[in-house]
C-alpha cells in the first residue's frame, strides 16, 4: 500500500512489523489442529505524517472470512455491561432518544441495539453480516430488526435519527471511502446522530501494549486522527472522549453542509502523535523482552501460568511472544468460548472454575479494567495465586 486510506497522502512511514500472525482472532476451532492450521498475515503498521492514522499496510480484506464461528461477545462481564448501560443512558438522555428510529452498522449479537431500544421504547436496526438475535429474549428481539450483510448505501432508507457503530470501524480497511458511503447515505439528514466508539491507539502506543495489535484491526485511530477523518468527510465532530479506562474513544457526529472547521479540545496534533509512534518503535522490543524475561522466570521456578482472558488480546499476547507452550491454562467467562481452541496455538479455552482444579501459581490478566471483577471471581474459588495484569 502506498497511500493512506484515511487521507490519500503518500506519507505512510513502517514501524511495526509483526510476520505470520492468525488472521481471524475470534475463530473458534474445534481441535488443536484446526487452530494450528488457521489462516495466517502479516501486520506491518504505518503511520501517517499527513492526517495522522494508523493503518496495517500489508492487510488483505480477503483473508478474513466472518462465516466462521466467531464468538467476540462481551456482554457476560458485569464490568462491561455497566459500561454499556452507562453509555446507553448517556445517549438516550443527552439526545432524547425515545420512540426513536436506532440504525446500528456491526451490531453482533444486538447487545447494545436492543439495550438502547429498550431505555428509550425504541425501534433498532442491525446491520452486520455476522449478525443474530438468538441470544436476545423475546421481548428484546420484537424490538429490533436484524439484516444480515455488510453496510452500503442501499440502507440509506434505515436511517433514523441515530446511527450506532461499535467496535466495527477499526475492522475496515478503506476507511474514507466507508465513511463516504454512511455519510452519502444520510444524506440531507442534518438531525441524525453518528455515535462510533473504537480503541484508542494512544493507549496503545504509550504503553507498547503489542497485545491490542491484531491482523483483523486494519485501522488505528486517535482522537485527532478520528475527528480529522470525519471533517473530511462531510462531518462535524458534536463531542469526543475517552471511557472504559481510556482504552476507547467515542465520537459525536452529524452531517454537515460543507466541510466543519471546528475542533475539539481532546485532539492531539499531528506533531504529538508522530513523538508517540516514534517512542512506541524505540521501547516494543523492550516490552517484549520484559514479559519473556517474567515468563521464563516463572516457569524456572515451576510456576503453573493461567492467562484469564482469550480473546484477541490473549491470541496476539501468546502468538506474538511465541510462549503457547509455557501456558499452561487459558479460561474465559464466556461459556460459548469453553473447549474451543484458540487460533495459531493448541491452547484450549477452559471455564473459570478450571482454576480450582489447576490451581495455578499465576493468573495473568489480559485487560486490567476486568481485575476487580476476577479478583472477587478468584477470592470465590479459595485461591491465591499472584495476579498480573497487562
Amino acid at each position: 500500500m502506498k497511500h493512506c486510506p484515511s487521507c490519500g497522502s503518500e506519507k505512510l512511514r513502517s514501524f511495526y512489523n509483526v510476520k505470520g500472525v492468525p488472521v481471524n482472532n475470534c475463530f473458534l476451532a474445534d481441535s488443536k489442529e484446526e487452530a494450528l492450521n488457521a489462516a495466517k498475515g502479516d501486520i506491518d503498521l504505518a503511520f501517517c505524517s499527513n492526517c495522522g492514522f494508523i493503518t496495517n499496510t500489508a492487510f488483505k480484506s480477503s483473508s478474513l472470512d466472518y462465516s466462521l464461528p466467531y464468538e467476540n461477545q462481551q456482554a457476560f462481564s458485569p464490568t462491561f455491561n455497566a459500561f454499556s448501560k452507562s453509555l446507553a443512558e448517556k445517549l438516550v438522555d443527552k439526545y432524547d432518544l425515545h420512540n426513536k428510529k436506532i440504525l446500528e452498522i456491526g451490531c453482533g449479537k444486538g447487545d447494545f441495539l436492543s439495550l438502547i431500544c429498550e431505555l428509550g421504547d425504541n425501534r433498532g436496526i442491525g446491520v452486520d453480516p455476522g449478525c443474530t438475535t438468538e441470544r436476545l429474549k423475546d421481548e428484546k428481539v420484537k424490538r429490533i430488526t436484524m439484516i444480515r450483510e455488510p453496510f452500503s448505501e442501499k440502507h440509506s432508507k434505515h436511517i433514523g435519527d441515530l446511527i450506532l457503530c461499535r467496535h466495527t470501524f477499526e475492522h475496515i480497511h478503506d476507511t474514507a471511502e466507508f465513511l463516504s458511503v454512511v455519510r452519502k447515505a444520510i444524506g440531507e439528514r442534518f438531525d441524525t446522530v453518528l455515535v462510533f466508539e473504537i480503541p484508542s491507539v494512544l493507549r496503545i502506543l504509550r504503553e507498547q501494549a503489542f497485545w491490542d495489535i491484531y491482523y483483523e484491526h486494519s485501522s488505528y485511530f486517535s482522537p485527532g486522527s478520528i475527528a480529522r477523518l470525519f471533517r473530511k468527510c462531510g462531518f462535524e465532530v458534536l463531542d469526543l472522549y475517552l471511557g472504559y479506562d481510556d482504552q476507547y474513544i467515542v465520537i459525536e457526529a452529524k452531517a454537515s453542509a460543507g466541510e466543519s472547521k471546528k475542533m475539539h479540545p481532546l485532539e492531539e496534533s499531528i506533531e504529538d502523535l508522530k513523538k508517540d509512534v516514534e517512542d512506541f518503535g524505540k521501547k516494543y522490543s523492550a516490552k517484549f523482552d520484559e514479559w519473556k524475561k517474567k515468563v521464563k522466570s516463572y516457569k524456572s521456578k515451576g510456576k503453573r501460568i493461567a492467562i484469564w482472558g482469550s480473546g484477541s488480546k490473549c491470541l496476539s499476547f501468546i502468538t506474538t511472544l511465541e510462549m503457547g507452550d509455557e501456558i499452561d491454562l487459558v479460561v474465559d467467562i464466556n461459556p460459548f468460548r469453553h473447549h474451543k481452541f484458540i487460533p495459531g496455538t493448541s491452547k484450549e479455552i477452559m471455564p473459570p472454575e478450571s482454576l480450582w482444579e489447576e490451581k495455578p501459581d499465576v493468573v495473568v490478566i489480559m485487560n486490567p479494567v476486568y481485575e476487580t471483577e476476577i479478583r472477587k471471581l478468584i477470592e470465590i474459588m479459595k485461591l491465591d495465586p499472584e495476579i498480573v495484569s497487562l
